[in-house]
């Protein structure tokens, strides 16, 4: 089975591509140089120093709910789960209507496993702003740790109409519609990311791992020498593509001859020659026993007569 794992740096890194930064309310004042420098940082992929940087606009100017906002992502990319959510539980605070600190914190309990908690935040995102398709995606995130299938496939497929240009959205409501064992929708949208990109090497092996599923072993087969192709070196797929061989051998195989039982022996009957025998045998033994008793004795009369 293919390992189910959300990466949530990527889930990040899309939600900032998108949307950018969170901005400062003030053009300017205590901490802006600060934290536009924890921005070029950031931008630079350098996060650490940018979660300095921001440290210290927030110790110059600690009300601004875009400081806590930027570090937190900072801390999302460095897979701190828990100093983001304190930083956007802060951010939530001084700007209870802003829907990137809820993200922000959706992200943060993501990492933690805390599903629940990501649920309740993507949603007041969604409610504050219903056209993000981050949020549904997200929400989607959440629902897939808490094996809400069904609802998952939903939150989906609104991302994917609200931005279809994003893999995530085909391939996680794939997986879920694969919980469902919805087969057929999971491989529509497995083929709309390899037709996207036809090196997509995990596309090609979950295709071929939803084929498995279905029994559909030929297509399985294809799927897995198409990836094998693009990366010879994966033992994983080498793996389930010679189970899947083995599975479509005996498939193929003739079936085997059926035995045929050997006929039961017919128990003979009495009137045989042997027992006739015995018989014609048993009748001359009594019958010279009966001589030899009779022998030398009067035969006996009737009223004086002799017969």
């Amino acid at each position: 089975m293919i390992t189910n794992r959300i990466t949530i740096f990527a889930a990040a890194a899309g939600f900032l591509g998108m949307a950018g930064l969170a901005p400062a309310k003030e053009k300017a004042g205590s901490g802006m140089s600060e934290y536009t420098k924890g921005n070029q940082l950031f931008e630079a992929k350098q996060y650490e120093q940018a979660v300095a940087e921001f440290a210290k606009a927030i110790e110059a100017n600690g009300k601004q709910p875009a400081f806590y906002e930027n570090r937190g992502f900072a801390y999302i990319a460095l897979e701190k789960g828990t100093e983001a959510a304190a930083d956007f539980s802060k951010a939530i605070e001084l700007a209870p209507k802003d829907e990137r600190a809820y993200l922000g914190r959706t992200q943060a309990s993501l990492l933690q496993k805390d599903y629940a908690q990501a649920l309740a935040d993507a949603s007041k995102a969604i409610e504050l702003k219903p056209d993000n398709a981050i949020a549904y995606k997200f929400r989607g995130f959440a629902e897939i740790g808490l094996s809400q299938w069904d609802k998952a496939v939903a939150d989906f497929t609104t991302a994917n109409q609200k931005n279809p240009d994003d893999p995530q959205n085909y391939d996680r409501r794939a997986w879920a519609n694969r919980n469902l064992k919805n087969y057929e929708a999971a491989v529509a949208d497995y083929t709309v990311l390899i037709e996207k990109n036809p090196a997509d090497t995990e596309a090609l092996v979950r295709r071929g791992s939803t084929y498995t599923s279905m029994t559909q072993y030929e297509k399985a087969v294809a799927d897995y020498q198409a990836a094998l192709k693009l990366k010879p070196d994966d033992y994983d797929t080498v793996q389930r593509l010679q189970y899947v061989q083995a599975a479509l051998a005996a498939k193929n195989a003739p079936p085997p001859p059926t035995a045929t039982p050997a006929p039961t022996p017919e128990k003979p009957g009495l009137i045989t020659p042997l027992n006739i025998g015995i018989a014609i045998a048993v009748l001359i033994i009594i019958a010279i026993i009966g001589r030899l008793v009779t022998r030398g004795k009067a035969e006996e009369t009737s009223s004086g007569r002799i017969r």
